[in-house]
């Protein structure tokens, strides 16, 4: 059965708190998906999670490691231009707010981290 489910970042991290604990929840979140082979379809990134998938970010590998697996990973372009970010995306497809909102209306279940 494919999955079709969506998971959603809007931070550069997970949660609130100091950015160091968001990055550390964020990086143990994703290689416990890893580990466990449950694959979401896609990935979308906006506002400040668009920095996960950006040069810099301690999640590259984990983004770039999904992507080889299959899972779509957009970033919102408008987000990487208001952050300067356009040129240091590492991983994933630039899209537009119509990608997401096409990615979550045709998904079954949407997790927003």
């Amino acid at each position: 059965m494919e999955n079709k489910t969506v998971l959603i970042f809007t931070r550069n991290g997970m949660g609130e708190g100091p950015s160091d604990l968001q990055i550390n929840l964020v990086k143990k979140f994703l290689q416990i998906i890893m580990e466990n082979a449950n694959f979401p379809a896609k990935m979308l990134f906006y506002t400040d999670g668009v920095k996960l998938a950006c040069k810099g970010s301690e999640v590259i590998d984990l983004l770039k490691h999904f992507e080889e697996k299959g899972v779509e990973i957009v970033l919102c372009s408008t987000c990487l231009q208001r952050y300067e970010l356009a040129h240091a995306v590492e991983t994933g497809v630039v899209g537009s707010m119509a990608d997401i909102c096409e990615a979550i209306a045709k998904s079954e279940k949407v997790i927003s981290l």
